[in-house]
């Protein structure tokens, strides 16, 4: 184990000039394996930077996750690009943040270059199928090693219960976040009974959902345009500087202005984009390559994928700095700390949503997919029993995904169930039930 250093980072027995060349080599993997959205992103790096290379203790960890979730731009990539900066310094910053988003954008620009040849999507289903609950497992895991160390009393735990309405509600992650951080300060510096002060939190939090803003966007109908690259940087760019909370409130942004707008994109393409930046690791902000290439070619793509992620850079560069800062004053300490506990909420509320998504899913007469749940199960085994690397995970769930899409689909099924049914008419549901959990056991 390395020695602490004053930004609360353990720094292991390493030059410097060695360090750009470990943070290229850790998040061009995590760039290369990061499926599964912000969440599992996250995850991976806990699991790399805290736990396995020990480059930042978990406290620093979650001061870092907390600031990210309170700037714009895509949370994982921030996160890649505040690690690079706290062990490596400015160049430490460019070459965390490149090497993570490389691996998605040259993939992304290679789905793009087969599209436009093809006029049609691929799917890569067969992999994805297992590999979503295995990355439901890193995040779990993940979830319960950062809750042990942000819940760190009765009063952050009910911060943390106070903002999981908001965010069911539909509140902006940013504001709930914010509200959670204002307020729990204010209570955990407070000076009126607990009691009390819990009834007001939890009041002041949920009353202030009512405050919510949506953005509604009128479709209009235009005529498609070819823009030119300033015109296709300038809206990335904007949108990189403005795109508060989940990558997936983008959806909202290219729907509103490339579609309905100024018409780049049909909404066809638009929806394929869309599920590229789903079929792809690492951030999904790589969506705008997939557009920029579809707009103006190669230099679009180049355009696009520089004005979205340029301003991430920036913000980080200015904010870390100040993290170490912020920690010395008790107000900000107490802020830092509500800050925490609430992003732990919302990791929870996203992993709840997650695991609805992929395990409740019809499989035959059940009405779960057992097979999900038996990768999930299996995943967790090697997550939190064994401690395997997330790379493996993600890798043996891709493969199980694969055998279990191709072999044990519920068509394939089909035949054998009712052979049986007609065997034992009179229990067939019993039996198509039997036959479902046995098939997924093995």
């Amino acid at each position: 184990m390395g020695l602490r250093n004053p930004k609360n980072t353990l720094i292991p027995d390493a030059p410097m000039n060695s360090r750009p060349i470990e943070l290229a080599k850790v998040f061009l993997k995590l760039g290369t394996i990061g499926f599964g959205g912000p969440a599992a992103h996250i995850a991976m790096m806990e699991e790399e930077v805290v736990t396995r290379r020990q480059w930042l203790t978990r406290s620093h960890f979650l001061d870092l996750l907390g600031a990210t979730n309170l700037i714009p731009g895509p949370n994982s990539t921030e996160m890649a690009i505040h690690i690079g900066y706290s062990y490596g310094g400015l160049s430490g910053l460019a070459i965390a943040g490149i090497c993570f988003i490389f691996p998605a954008v040259l993939i992304t620009a290679f789905c793009a270059w087969l599209y436009v040849k093809s006029g049609t999507l691929f799917s890569a289903e067969f992999f994805l199928y297992g590999i979503k609950p295995a990355v439901l497992a890193i995040i779990l895991n993940a979830l319960w090693r950062l809750g042990k160390k942000a819940v760190k009393n009765r009063q952050l735990a009910i911060i943390a219960l106070g903002v999981v309405p908001l965010l069911l509600l539909g509140m902006n992650e940013a504001i709930a976040l914010l509200l959670g951080g204002i307020i729990g300060a204010v209570w955990l510096k407070s000076t009126l009974p607990p009691d009390k002060t819990a009834a007001l939190l939890v009041a002041g939090l949920n009353g202030s959902a009512i405050a919510r803003t949506t953005a509604v966007y009128a479709a209009q109908t235009v005529d498609r345009v070819a823009p030119s690259l300033w015109q296709i940087g300038l809206f990335f760019l904007k949108v990189g500087s403005v795109l508060f909370g989940s990558g997936y409130v983008l959806i909202a942004f290219l729907q509103g202005e490339v579609v309905d707008k100024y018409g780049w994109l049909t909404q066809q393409e638009l929806l394929d984009a869309i599920a590229i930046g789903q079929f792809t690791p690492g951030p999904v902000l790589s969506t705008a390559t997939f557009i920029g290439y579809l707009i103006a070619g190669i230099p679009g793509a180049i355009v696009a994928t520089i004005g979205i992620f340029f301003p991430s850079f920036l913000f980080v560069a200015l904010l870390n700095p100040l993290i170490p800062k912020l920690r010395t004053s008790q107000w900000t300490a107490a802020f830092l700390d509500a800050v925490n506990v609430s992003a732990v909420a919302l990791m929870a509320v996203v992993t709840v949503q997650l695991a609805i998504a992929i395990l409740l899913k019809p499989f035959a007469s059940l009405p779960f997919d057992p097979l999900a749940l038996l990768i999930l199960v299996l995943a967790a085994i090697a997550a939190f029993r064994f401690q395997l690397n997330a790379a493996w995970i993600v890798l043996g769930g891709g493969i199980l995904g694969s055998i279990a899409f191709g072999l044990l689909t519920p068509e394939s099924l089909k035949p054998l169930k009712e052979a049986i049914a007609l065997l034992h008419p009179i229990q067939p549901m019993a039996i198509e039930t039997c036959l479902n959990v046995t098939v997924a056991i093995s």
